[in-house]
């Protein structure tokens, strides 16, 4: 058994220690309110920073690691020194909007880079390098002729929109990052170190794995239990893709569809209340309501993109003969639904229940769910015999995996609102918006054609919090001016931008979800873009029915639900090739629906909801005469 070197020893000491620290920052500040407004940011970066560089280190494992210790170390002195000068100097900052001085633009420009180095090793060179190429259009943006030149910006006065004031490295997305995100991230982590992680296992087995294509049902539940917390299609489909791929693959599933099935379900975690993939506290700054508001219009959205995939699953699985996950194989419900396992997940929505009803920030509300987690595990295992002194063990794991949870996302909303801070300085954002709505004509789903285009693009190999911030800055106002509500837009911008992750040629969860299946990846790819027709979809129909993000009234939202809901099943049944009664190209029929289903009168509503329930009657009846004439072997 070979020994791990000391200065590694240190180095995860180091980070622990750390990532407790930080846990700790959010959830004191959580609970007592944050700090001035530039000490809690620059506090939050320095801590990031710090431990950004001890996770991810430079030349780690090679004979460079010594020249990379030495640029970690200068890192976090630039970082540092500039974070303790903004403290020091924070009211005369915000008051007397100082002039900047060669020191600052040495440690304004400095600390740049060093934040978008560690951006490079936490996510990649994608994002780093759009918001170099954002600083040099502010720069030399006056060489540029025609409307997307601008008379262009010196570094001194760069400096003071960077580094001396609250638009740049300090500014509202790193608010947000050190608050309301970082809030529930930490809530995340002590809902899955308090036992959450193995009952949402558990419940999505017992809940999908009994029925045909079990396997996939339950890569498609704990897929979205477990996104909707952690926000994040790649650490969702690594973490319960270990379990469900190749146990799809162990039922006879082709590799390709197993890694499918995991990568659509793991991507609508991002999009999935209470966190959505982190946008959903970024969006409520850009667009000017509160979380809660944003969280419920997520809702609909959510419930349909999963009922798209659900669907889909259950009809190739009708098709295909997918057997069921054997009972042996499933655990029992009474351990699932024990008091034990559910005593922390009902605590902490309590919690969150009783800060919404009592109208607390949502840092504060968070900060409650939490205790009502720790105290519910100290009362489980007290009344089971257990030592309740182990619940100061979850709490300092919770603490370390929440310090952790942030750091990413943190990094990166520092570049983003650099990027943002430039977008808004240049004018490119209005030069963008002219430029298409010239192209559009004033054509709103031509406009939506080209911003979804975009948003795919725009999004490939960006984690979906940076992807959406930096689409919705450029592209987003173009919707808005044609008198579209701005949460449809920007909920428009999120969809997209989430679902670039899965979109060739630059899909990064389907890139996990092939290695894990030991499948060709565009052969994943492509089965992935089947089963996520809906997804694809959606976004559209929000322009469409406004109703799906709660506008509208209550006829509105149940317009929006029933065509939908309508629209997300057959599109299931089309793409999964649900049989009918007179052979194969009378698959075709599954278009009825769906198109009477995006046609506005209700009329065309309820004769798709007609329609459709007499096809599904048709395909049960053609599946099950198929079935009796070729029996499965057992």
């Amino acid at each position: 058994m070979t020994s791990v070197p000391f200065l590694t020893k240190v180095r995860q000491a180091a980070i622990a220690v750390l990532a407790v620290t930080l846990g700790g920052f959010v959830f004191y500040t959580s609970f007592n309110g944050p700090f001035e407004s530039l000490v809690q940011r620059s506090l939050f970066v320095m801590t990031i920073t710090a431990l950004a560089v001890l996770m991810h280190p430079l030349f780690g494992g090679s004979r460079l690691r010594p020249l990379g210790m030495a640029i970690d170390a200068a890192i976090v002195a630039i970082v540092t020194v500039s974070g303790v000068y903004i403290i020091g100097n924070f009211e005369t900052i915000m008051n007397d909007l100082p002039w900047a001085t060669p020191r600052d633009m040495v440690m304004g420009f400095g600390t740049l880079l060093c934040v978008l180095e560690l951006a490079r090793r936490t996510s990649n060179w994608v994002f780093p390098m759009i918001v170099l190429m954002a600083v040099a259009y502010a720069f030399f943006g006056y060489l540029i002729p025609g409307q997307f030149g601008h008379r262009g910006f010196d570094a001194g006065y760069l400096t003071e929109i960077i580094f001396l004031s609250d638009r740049g490295l300090w500014g509202m997305l790193v608010n947000v990052a050190s608050t309301t995100l970082a809030a529930f991230v930490l809530f995340g982590a002590i809902l899955l170190h308090t036992g959450a992680g193995e009952t949402f296992f558990d419940l999505s087995a017992r809940l999908g794995g009994s029925r045909p294509g079990g396997a996939a049902k339950i890569a498609t539940f704990a897929s979205g239990f477990f996104g909707a917390i952690n926000g994040s299609t790649v650490a969702n489909v690594a973490t319960t893709g270990n379990f469900t791929i190749p146990l799809m693959k162990r039922l006879k599933y082709p590799p390709a569809y197993a890694g499918a099935v995991e990568a659509i379900a793991s991507t609508g975690g991002q999009l999935a209340p209470p966190i959505m993939g982190t946008a959903a506290f970024v969006m409520a700054e850009l667009v000017g309501l509160n979380y809660w508001s944003i969280a419920l219009a997520g809702v609909v959205p959510a419930l349909l993109f999963y009922l798209g995939i659900y669907s889909t699953v259950h009809v190739i699985a009708r098709r295909q003969s997918f057997r069921a996950v054997s009972a042996g194989d499933l655990p029992d419900w009474r351990g699932a639904m024990s008091f034990t396992r559910l005593a922390p997940i009902v605590a902490g929505l309590g919690g969150l229940a009783f800060g919404v009803v009592n109208g607390n920030s949502v840092e504060l509300t968070a900060c409650y769910g939490m205790i009502a987690m720790l105290t519910a595990v100290l009362v489980a295992r007290i009344a089971n015999g257990e030592d309740p002194r182990a619940v100061f063990g979850i709490i300092l794991r919770a603490l370390e995996a929440g310090g952790k949870g942030v750091v990413i996302v943190g990094i990166l909303l520092v570049g983003a609102q650099v990027f943002v801070a430039m977008i808004n300085l240049t004018g490119l954002g209005v030069a963008v918006t002219s430029a298409v709505l010239a192209i559009g004509q004033g054509e709103i789903w031509l406009i939506a054609g080209l911003m979804a285009v975009v948003c795919l693009i725009a999004g490939m190999g960006l984690p979906t919090s940076a992807a959406y911030v930096m689409v919705a800055a450029v592209f987003a106002p173009a919707l808005i001016q044609q008198g579209i509500d701005p949460l449809v837009v920007h909920m428009f911008v999120l969809y997209y931008a989430a679902l670039s992750v899965i979109t060739p040629p630059v899909c990064l969860g389907v890139f996990v979800a092939a290695t894990i299946a030991q499948a060709p990846w565009m052969k994943v790819a492509l089965q992935t873009l089947r089963l996520g027709a809906t997804a694809y979809a959606l976004p559209m129909l929000f322009l469409a029915y406004p109703g799906m993000l709660g506008g509208g009234g209550y006829e509105g939202i149940a317009r929006a639900v029933l065509s939908g809901a309508i629209f997300a099943l057959g599109v299931a049944h089309l793409l999964g090739g649900a049989r009918l009664p007179w052979g194969s190209l009378t698959r075709v029929l599954w278009v009825v629906p769906i198109v009477l289903a995006l046609m506005p009168p209700w009329w065309a509503t309820l004769a798709a909801a007609g329609v459709f329930g007499g096809l599904v009657l048709l395909s049960r009846q053609a599946t099950d005469a198929h079935a009796a004439a070729n029996p499965q072997p057992a």
